[in-house]
């Protein structure tokens, strides 16, 4: 599980694709970073299979690459890090699972406030309301007060804008996007109800 509160930005030094999805290398300030341990790249969880001095590897299953920005990442990417939230740990974003529901397409990027505008599925749309939250490449932001017309906004503030790669974004760039988990639960416990509580 993570916040959405990204650690560090890496560096995608080499991107690989395998009959089973890809090998990413990353290149990443972060240190002490373990075989087998958990990371959030993107916002998409990952399980780092090695580590070579300031680069970790892991390998993306094909379902990953089929819903997320990584089909076409490539050498030099910049990408958002964050280890997996420690047991005791503050819970300073929202629950984020590192499961990318789909990827949302940058219409605008606003400087002043700033901001950025993205369209989205519908069948992900519905799942948000302003003032909820959101991850977009695994930043846990704040949904803007405009749902509509297959967009959504979202604020940002200073801080969060210089320490992740949303200020990379251009109208037209492609942005990992997590539901609320909260918001899906509540979906699929209406609707089993709804049915008298069969599957």
């Amino acid at each position: 599980m993570f916040t959405g509160l990204v650690e560090a930005l890496g560096t995608v030094r080499a991107a690989r694709k395998n009959s089973n999805g890809a090998r990413l290398t990353i290149e990443t300030p972060l240190e002490g970073l373990v075989d087998g341990e958990s990371v959030s790249v993107d916002g998409v969880c990952q399980t780092v299979a090695g580590v070579d001095g300031t680069c970790f590897s892991c390998d993306v299953l094909r379902e990953t690459l089929r819903v997320s920005t990584f089909a076409r990442i490539r050498p030099g990417a910049r990408v958002n890090i964050e280890r997996a939230l420690a047991a005791g740990g503050r819970l300073g974003g929202h629950i984020v699972n590192g499961h990318v529901d789909g990827t949302g397409t940058v219409t605008e990027v606003v400087k002043k406030p700033l901001g950025i505008e993205i369209a989205l599925a519908p069948e992900l749309l519905k799942y948000l309301v302003p003032k909820g939250s959101v991850a977009v490449n695994g930043v846990s932001l704040t949904v803007g007060p405009s749902v509509k017309n297959g967009r959504f906004a979202v604020f940002v503030i200073p801080h969060t804008w210089e320490r992740t790669n949303l200020k990379y974004l251009k109208t037209g760039s492609s942005v990992n996007v997590e539901i609320d988990v909260l918001a899906k639960y509540v979906e699929n416990f209406l609707a089993f109800a709804k049915k008298g509580g069969e599957r």
